[in-house]
C-alpha cells in the first residue's frame, strides 16, 4: 500500500478558480482543528510542514487500521510506503518514458505522458481518445491544454520552485504528477514489471488506473501492469451518499465511540460489517446492519468458545490437515469465486448451526476460517484491561445471589453494564462479555 504524501492538483479551487493542492487543503484543515481543540497537543507542531501533515494522517489511518485488524497496518513501514521516499525512482521512470517516446516536455516546461503513444489507453475504463474531453479527471485546467499535444495527456512532472513540496530534477525543481507514484513504487518495491492484483475505489478506474497502465507498460515494454483489477464501490450510509453536509459522515473512531449509533461498537463488529458485502457491490452502511454484524460476531465468538471447551485436552489438527475439512473447502471455494464473501459466510453460519461431532476437528477448521475473517484476534485484543475488576464484580454478583441480596447483585451488574459488558448469570456462575454493539 502506498501513502500519497506528495500533494497534487485536485478538483477544489480557491475564490479565483486556481486549483488547490491536497497538502495545502490539509494544512488549512489542521490549523482549524488545532484552534478548535480537535487535534491533540503535540500531534502536529507545525501545520505548515507538509511532512508533519502527512505523518499526522498516516498515523490516524494506521491506528484505525490496527483497530480493525487490517494486516497491512501492522506491516508499516515495510509494506506501507510513502511516495516521498521514491522521488528519485519516479524521476528515473519519467526519463525512461521520455527516451521511449511515451513522454515529452510541454511548452510550459512540464513533462506529460503522450496518450497517443499508447494505443491501449482507455481499455480498462472503456474510454476512447476521441471521446475524452480536455482536462479529463479534473486534474488540469483549460489554460494547461495549450501546453499539451493531446487534451488527455497527463502530467508526470511539474516544475514549480515555489511549490510547498519540491525536488530537483532534469526539468527543474518541482514535484511529480499523481499517477506516476503508484507505478514506480509497485515496480520498485517488488522488483517486477507486472503485479498480480491491483485494488482501488471505483472512482480510480479513470483516469488514475488507466494512466498507471499506460506509464507502467510504456516504461517496461510489457503488455500488462496488473493481472487483476479489483475496484470497490462507493459506501452508502442509510441509502445515501456519505457527506459532511448531510451529517452522515463517520470516521472509524466515530463509529467505535458510538457517535453513529448512540452506543460504542466493538471493532470486530465494524470489521464484519465492512467485509460482509462483495467488493463490487455497493455497501449500504446502516445501524441495523451494524447491529446484525454485532450479533453475528457474538454468535461466532460463542461458537468458538464452545468448541474450545469441548476440545480441551484433545490434539487440534494443524492448518494443513484442517484445510481438508469439507466446510473449509466450501468456504475457501466460495472466496475463490471472485471473493464471494456472501456465499462464504452462508457456509459458515449453516455450519455453526449444526457442526460435526469431532470438536477438535471443528475447532481446527474454525481457526482456518477465522484466519480469513479475523474476528477472534480482535475480540481478544480488546480484553484484559478490565479483567481484574470484571472478575471481582462477577464474584460479587454470585456472592450476593447466594445471600439472596438481589439489590446488591443488581448494583454490581449495573457497574459491569456501564463498563460496556453484557452480564449473564446461571447455575454455573456469572459471566461478563464485552458488548459487540
Amino acid at each position: 500500500m502506498n501513502i500519497t504524501d506528495v500533494g497534487h492538483m485536485v478538483e477544489e479551487t480557491d475564490e479565483n478558480g486556481v486549483a488547490l493542492d491536497k497538502m495545502e487543503v490539509a494544512a488549512k484543515r489542521l490549523k482549524e482543528s488545532k484552534k478548535s481543540g480537535k487535534v491533540e497537543d503535540g500531534s502536529v507542531e507545525d501545520p505548515n510542514d507538509p511532512y508533519q501533515i502527512a505523518n499526522y494522517y498516516t498515523k490516524a489511518f494506521l491506528n484505525d487500521g490496527k483497530k480493525l485488524g487490517l494486516k497491512v497496518a501492522s506491516e508499516y513501514p515495510d509494506r506501507v510506503m510513502h511516495a516521498t521516499g521514491y522521488i528519485q525512482e519516479m524521476i528515473a521512470m519519467i526519463e525512461k518514458l521520455v527516451a521511449n517516446g511515451h513522454a515529452y516536455v510541454g511548452k510550459d516546461g512540464a513533462v506529460y505522458y503522450s496518450v497517443e503513444s499508447f494505443p491501449r489507453y482507455g481499455q480498462l475504463s472503456g474510454n476512447t481518445l476521441e471521446g475524452l474531453l480536455s482536462g479529463a479527471g479534473g486534474r488540469v485546467n483549460d489554460q494547461d491544454q495549450m501546453n499539451k499535444k493531446h487534451p488527455a495527456d497527463f502530467l508526470l512532472w511539474k516544475p514549480d520552485p515555489k511549490h510547498l513540496m519540491k525536488w530537483d530534477s532534469p526539468w527543474g525543481a518541482g514535484y511529480p504528477g499523481w499517477h506516476i507514484e503508484c507505478s514506480t513504487m509497485a515496480m520498485s518495491k517488488f522488483a517486477c514489471d507486472i503485479i498480480d492484483i491491483h485494488t482501488g475505489g471505483e472512482d480510480l478506474v479513470f483516469p488514475h488506473h488507466e494512466c498507471e497502465i499506460a506509464q507502467s507498460c510504456g516504461a517496461s515494454g510489457k503488455d500488462v501492469f496488473a493481472r487483476f483489477w479489483m475496484h470497490t464501490k462507493f459506501l452508502l450510509v442509510e441509502g445515501e451518499k456519505m457527506s459532511k453536509s448531510k451529517g452522515n459522515f463517520f470516521t472509524v473512531r466515530d463509529i467505535l465511540d458510538g457517535k453513529a449509533t448512540g452506543n460504542p461498537i466493538h471493532p470486530a463488529a465494524l470489521r464484519y460489517e465492512l467485509i460482509r458485502s462483495h467488493y463490487s457491490t455497493q455497501c449500504n452502511f446502516t445501524i441495523k446492519g451494524l447491529q446484525d454484524s454485532a450479533n453475528a460476531v457474538r454468535k461466532f465468538t460463542e461458537f468458538a468458545e464452545k468448541l474450545e471447551g469441548a476440545a480441551s485436552g484433545k490434539p487440534i489438527p494443524d492448518r494443513v490437515a484442517s484445510l481438508q475439512h469439507p466446510v473449509v473447502k466450501e468456504f475457501l471455494g466460495a472466496l475463490a469465486d471472485n471473493l464471494n464473501i456472501s456465499s462464504a459466510l452462508a457456509v459458515l453460519h449453516q455450519w455453526m448451526s449444526k457442526p460435526g461431532d469431532d470438536a477438535a476437528a471443528e475447532l481446527g477448521a474454525l481457526r482456518v476460517i477465522d484466519s480469513v475473517l479475523g474476528i477472534t484476534e480482535l475480540t481478544k485484543s480488546t480484553e484484559g484491561g478490565d479483567d481484574a475488576r470484571v472478575q471481582e464484580l462477577c464474584r460479587l454478583i454470585d456472592d450476593a445471589r447466594v445471600r439472596k441480596d438481589y439489590a446488591g447483585a443488581d448494583e454490581h451488574r449495573k457497574e459491569l453494564v456501564a463498563m460496556g459488558y453484557e452480564v449473564r448469570s446461571s447455575a454455573q456462575g456469572t459471566q461478563a462479555r464485552k458488548k459487540f454493539g
